[in-house]
């Protein structure tokens, strides 16, 4: 069984009870810390322990590595899909009907993540285009396969060098030239 060793987080979730509850179960927290000006421990001495170690690892390489990333792929998400997606201001009733709506928005958002991981285009315009591309990729193959047809007619149609086999796309069978 795999257990959580680092904690990554916004500065929204930086107490004194957290990171001492993070600091007792032994896992390492990477919390930004909010500006609260001077800090008074007396009587409090694990909770200091806890918040300058803290204080210690986001200041390091590997903490700013991490917040760094946390920002990137966390916080640019929510951005994209409460600015961009429409959700900042999002009018329904009740918060359970909000939730749902949030969930489908964010499904689709991921959707498309993978589509475009796995195909190169995540929304219906990036489909479009990518046809628009593959047909016009197919109409300059078979234009230069009709040139090099009228140049050298004597040349088997396997091995001519403009075949749109070669390309990657199924032979279509051509009309032929008058």
């Amino acid at each position: 069984m795999e257990v959580m060793e680092e904690l990554v987080a916004d500065k929204g979730y930086h107490s004194n009870e957290v990171m001492e509850s993070l600091d007792e179960i032994g896992i390492r927290s990477y919390v930004s810390e909010p500006d609260r000006g001077q800090r008074k421990w007396k009587d409090k001495a694990a909770a200091q322990r806890a918040v300058y170690g803290n204080r210690r690892r986001i200041r390091g390489e590997r903490g700013k590595r991490l917040l760094r990333q946390r920002g990137e792929k966390v916080e640019r998400s929510f951005a994209h899909n409460y600015e961009t997606g429409g959700m900042r201001r999002l009018y329904l009733r009740g918060q359970e009907n909000i939730l749902k709506r949030l969930l489908v928005h964010t499904a689709g958002f991921n959707l498309a993540l993978v589509l475009r991981t796995l195909f190169g285009a995540g929304t219906p315009r990036g489909w479009a285009a990518m046809a628009a591309a593959r047909v016009a990729l197919m109409t300059l193959s078979l234009l230069l396969d009709r040139l090099q047809r009228r140049i050298s007619p004597d040349v088997d149609p396997p091995t001519r060098f403009w075949s749109i086999a070669r390309i990657g796309f199924h032979p279509i069978p051509t009309v032929p030239l008058p």
